[in-house]
């Protein structure tokens, strides 16, 4: 029998793991659904509600690559859009409200690069919100403190790091485009 939520949720997304489709998608996010209806007496859970990490990594998986993190994010804290480059990501909220933004990235005649927002969605505890490769999104935390736990299919800072695929914006003149540093 499994100990935990956290290990039957790692082990039941193991168990559907394979290349990006809609079931492997659709059984990652059944899973991290059940992951955050985990009760909050479980010690692993305890002790984040206890702590409140800003960034925590709570599974690796080793033959797949997959990360499960967990963040805990204030009131207020604004992450600008971003995209994942050729990963894609899951969140999930435990706790409190997160609002997410997506966007079109539009290339102007001159080659200027924009983001359009296209809408945003309120996230509240039990939901799921996935991004795909490409997908341009921020998010805001609305009501914490909030416990967020981001899947991604592979570990995103250090393919940042090595291969710089990840894609962030900057305001500037009151629209977003992409950031050249």
């Amino acid at each position: 029998m499994d100990s935990n939520t956290l290990d039957a949720s790692m082990k039941g997304i193991h168990s559907v793991w394979g290349p990006l489709s809609t079931d492997v998608v659709a059984g990652c996010c059944r899973h991290l659904k059940d992951l955050v209806k985990a009760p909050a007496t479980e010690a692993w859970l305890a002790a984040l509600h206890r702590e409140g990490p800003a960034n925590q990594e709570l599974h690796r998986d080793p033959s797949h690559g997959y990360v499960l993190l967990a963040h805990t994010e204030h009131a207020g804290l604004y992450r600008p859009p971003h995209d994942h480059g050729r990963g894609w990501v899951i969140y999930a909220l435990q706790q409190g409200e997160i609002e997410m933004g997506t966007y079109a990235r539009i290339e102007a005649p001159d080659g200027r690069i924009r983001l359009v927002k296209r809408n945003s969605t309120l996230v509240q505890p039990g939901q799921v919100q996935v991004y795909l490769p490409g997908d341009i999104h921020d998010t805001r935390c609305v009501t914490g403190p909030a416990l967020l736990f981001r899947f991604t299919d592979r570990d995103l800072k250090k393919e940042d790091k090595e291969e710089h695929r990840v894609t962030r914006y900057i305001e500037r003149d009151g629209a977003w485009t992409v950031d050249l540093l």
